[in-house]
């Protein structure tokens, strides 16, 4: 029988595994994701420049100069008098031309050309971008867990976005309308929207490690996550049908403010047959739309900024600040916008100010979800 052991005696155990603290954070980090994240602004920035080109391209009525869709052999353009001539002798033959422009000089031409080209261009740049940033972090194995689908993602978006640009774009050379088809417009313009919001997302994930947005999940304020998860598809809609306004030009036909054309409802908004086609061509039923829109997403994010004042973190509540601003700010611009005609000016600068409400909406939907750590005095 063994005796009777000391209180005070040591008794050897096998050794305890101990936490490794920062394990998860370890794991995490694999990858670059600082370099991503540079790597995603900068397709950011280009994203952004590309949706002000393309409006502007839409305001000059540029879009339709450049007939042939050659994703390489376009990416030159013409170098001679007699490419020139042969491009213009291209445009002569669609519509636009012969019912809008005719007897359109070759230096006139060229103004319109350059404008479509170069859009294109910065499509082929943006392209390049992605495919030389995605390939140079996958080989060297620097992209984070879980980040190569994502990447994919954006990078085949990307693509889809050129085939649906010709897709547009071919929709005016056919001789059943003068411009590109609006819904068209609406479904490219839409589509670019996407990509960068989900650029905006991934540079806001990537700043911080996945074990810092756990810690912060925990703090998170559900009702504003859910609140905002609606408000995206409603803005998401209203730049839709803001694209489809710019379409037919039904920003520069009722510049009257509140009313349209002393109307409350415009006694031409179902003008065509069948119905549904006013929805996208009626220029007194798009605007209607537009504006009504507009207050109902107005009113909304009012009520979410209201909602927001009871969230404990102060950087949540100051970003739904921003939101209520901005929003403020893009209806202000967007009356301006139809009381003077829609000036080329003003409706880039509100066409920009849907790029800067979007993302603003998202970062505050970022921070409800994953609010920063603040001082208990804070």
């Amino acid at each position: 029988m063994a005796g009777k052991r000391s209180i005070f005696e040591e008794v050897e155990t096998a050794e305890k595994p101990t936490a490794q603290p920062g394990a998860i954070d370890r794991a995490a980090s694999r990858g670059n994701r600082r370099g991503i994240r540079a790597w995603l602004m900068v397709l950011f920035a280009m994203v952004v420049v590309m949706i002000v080109v393309g409006g502007l391209t839409r305001l000059t009525d540029s879009g339709l100069s450049i007939t042939e869709w050659k994703p390489v052999t376009g990416a030159m353009p013409p170098m001679s008098e007699a490419a020139w001539e042969a491009e213009l002798e291209k445009y002569r033959a669609i519509p636009e031309y012969q019912l809008q422009n005719k007897g359109m000089s070759l230096s006139e031409f060229k103004t319109i050309y350059w404008w479509e080209w170069g859009h294109r261009q910065l499509g082929r740049v943006i392209g390049l971008v992605w495919a030389m940033g995605f390939f140079w972090f996958l080989v060297r194995k620097q992209i984070p867990t879980g980040w190569t689908g994502r990447l994919v993602g954006i990078g085949a978006l990307g693509g889809l976005q050129g085939a649906i640009g010709w897709w547009m774009v071919s929709s005016g050379l056919t001789g059943e309308m003068l411009d590109v088809a609006s819904y068209r417009l609406a479904t490219h313009l839409g589509l670019a929207f996407v990509i960068l919001g989900l650029i905006a997302w991934y540079v806001f994930m990537l700043g911080r490690t996945d074990a810092e947005l756990m810690q912060a999940r925990r703090s998170g304020s559900p009702t504003l996550t859910k609140l905002t998860s609606w408000l995206i598809p409603v803005a998401y809609l209203q730049i839709i049908v803001g694209a489809l306004v710019a379409g037919i030009d039904a920003g520069r036909t009722y510049t009257d403010w509140p009313l349209m054309a002393g109307d409350v409802f415009p006694t031409l908004a179902f003008e065509y047959s069948p119905v549904w086609r006013n929805f996208f061509e009626s220029e007194a039923l798009v605007q209607f739309n537009h504006r009504t829109l507009g207050y109902i997403l107005f009113l909304f994010s009012m009520f979410i900024w209201w909602r927001s004042r009871s969230a404990a973190n102060r950087a949540v509540k100051q970003a739904f600040d921003w939101v209520a601003v901005m929003m403020f700010g893009q209806l202000v611009l967007g009356i301006g916008t139809v009381l003077y005609a829609a000036p080329w000016h003003l409706a880039i600068i509100h066409q920009l100010g849907a790029v800067v409400l979007i993302c603003l909406i998202l970062r505050a939907r970022f921070l409800s979800i994953y609010p920063t750590a603040q001082s208990v005095r804070t």
